[in-house]
C-alpha cells in the first residue's frame, strides 16, 4: 500500500511540472479567493502557507501533506474583515482512522456584500450580490520518519450577480523533515483543475494554480521558527510596470525611460517571489508572529509614503483547551486591511473533561 501511494504521488508531481510554465496574473484567472489566507496564524508570518507539523488543523488547507494525527478531533473556525466589507470565512475539522489515515475536512466562503445594478445608461436596475464558496477533503500520510504526503480535493462554486460557475481542483504536496523537526520543506501545487461549468457557455478560465516553496528552521534552545516561503515558482518574472513611479519616468532630457540596472532587476524579480516569517512561542501559550511580504510591499506602497505595506504582525494564546490567534497584515498605508481571527479547539480534550466531570 505504502509503495502504491508514493507511485500516485511522484505521478501527481510529474503532473503538475508538466504543467505549462506561465501562470496567470493581474485577473487573467478565476476563483482568486482559493489563494487567500485561511487562518491568522498563517496570516500573521506573512503568506497563504507555512511549513509547521503540529495539531493546527488550518495548516491543511494549504499544505495537506501536513495532515497528521496529531490533528485527530481539532476543530478551528476562522473570519476574516477584509477590504470594502467583504466577509470570508474558514472551517476545518480533522479525523485520523488507522487504515485509511488523516483527513481534514474545510469549507471557505466570500462573501462580497450587495451591489446597486444599472444599465448602459445609468439607471438603476435593482440590487445584486456576490458569493463563492470552496468544499475541501484533505489526506494526509507519513510515508517515513522524514516524508509525508498530502492532497486535497475542491468542488468550486461562484455566485456573481445573475453568473454562476462551478470548478474542481486538487492540491497535491510532500514534506521533508529532521528527525527533530527543526527543519522542514514542503513543496506544494495548489488549484490544479478547471471550471467545469463557466460563468458564460464556452467561454472557460484558468484557476489560480501555484507551485510553492516552504522552508522552516526551529532552533534547538529557544522556542522561535523561521519561515521562508517562495511562490510562483512556475513564473520567474512577477514584475509590474508601474506608470506613475518616478523610477519609470521618462528623461526630459533625452526623451528615454529611466530603467534600473539588469542586476537591480533581476534581485527586485527574485524577492517578489520571497516571504519571510518568525513565530516566537513562550511557555507553549503565547506566540508572537511577523511576517514580510515583498511583493506585496512593491505594489502596494505608496511613493510619498511606504510605512508598513508588506508587514503583517499577529498573537496567538492557549486558555486550556481553546487556542486563539489574530493577525492584521498591512497592504497600504493609510489605509484599511485586513484583520484575521482564528478560534482552534482540541475536541479530544473536551471529551475528557466531561468525562472526568470538570
Amino acid at each position: 500500500m505504502s509503495k502504491l501511494l508514493r507511485i500516485l504521488f511522484l505521478h501527481l508531481l510529474t503532473g503538475v511540472f508538466l504543467l505549462p510554465a506561465t501562470a496567470q496574473f493581474g485577473g487573467d484567472h478565476t476563483y482568486t479567493f482559493l489563494t487567500l489566507s485561511n487562518s491568522a496564524r498563517i496570516a500573521g508570518v506573512g503568506g497563504n502557507a507555512m511549513v509547521v507539523m503540529d495539531n493546527d488543523v488550518t495548516l491543511a488547507l494549504a499544505n495537506p501533506s501536513l495532515i497528521s494525527p496529531e490533528m485527530n478531533n481539532n476543530l478551528a473556525l476562522s473570519y476574516v474583515n477584509y477590504f470594502t466589507g467583504n466577509n470570508i470565512g474558514f472551517i476545518s475539522y480533522s479525523r485520523t482512522f488507522e487504515k485509511a489515515g488523516s483527513f481534514v475536512g474545510s469549507f471557505q466562503f466570500i462573501d462580497y456584500g450587495k451591489f446597486t445594478g444599472a444599465d448602459a445608461a445609468g439607471n438603476k436596475t435593482g440590487s445584486f450580490s456576490a458569493q463563492e464558496y470552496a468544499l475541501s477533503i484533505g489526506w494526509g500520510r507519513l510515508l517515513s520518519e522524514n516524508f509525508s504526503i498530502g492532497a486535497n480535493a475542491k468542488v468550486i462554486y461562484s455566485h456573481l450577480e445573475t453568473y454562476n460557475s462551478f470548478g474542481i481542483a486538487v492540491d497535491v504536496a510532500g514534506s521533508f523533515f529532521t528527525r527533530n523537526k527543526l527543519f522542514m520543506a514542503s513543496l506544494m501545487a495548489r488549484n490544479i483543475g478547471s471550471q467545469i461549468v463557466p460563468y458564460r457557455p464556452g467561454q472557460y478560465e484558468a484557476l489560480p494554480f501555484e507551485l510553492q516553496l516552504g522552508l522552516s528552521q526551529g532552533l534547538k534552545h529557544l522556542p522561535l521558527r523561521f519561515y521562508l516561503l517562495l511562490t510562483n515558482l512556475q513564473k520567474w518574472d512577477l514584475s509590474y510596470t508601474d506608470p506613475t513611479d518616478p523610477d519609470n519616468q521618462v528623461d526630459p532630457y533625452t526623451g528615454e525611460v529611466n530603467e534600473r540596472s539588469g542586476i537591480s532587476k533581476f534581485a527586485d524579480n527574485m524577492m517578489r517571489h520571497v516571504v519571510f516569517g518568525g513565530e516566537l512561542t513562550i511557555a507553549k501559550v503565547f506566540s508572537i508572529r511577523l511576517g514580510y511580504n515583498y511583493q506585496r510591499r512593491q505594489e502596494l506602497k505608496l511613493h510619498d509614503r511606504t510605512g508598513l505595506s508588506g508587514f503583517t504582525y499577529g498573537i496567538g494564546f492557549r486558555v486550556k483547551m481553546f487556542n486563539f490567534s489574530y493577525s492584521h497584515a498591512t497592504y497600504q498605508a493609510g489605509t484599511f486591511s485586513p484583520n484575521y481571527v482564528t478560534i482552534a479547539v482540541n475536541l479530544n480534550k473536551f471529551a475528557k473533561k466531561k468525562e472526568t466531570g470538570e
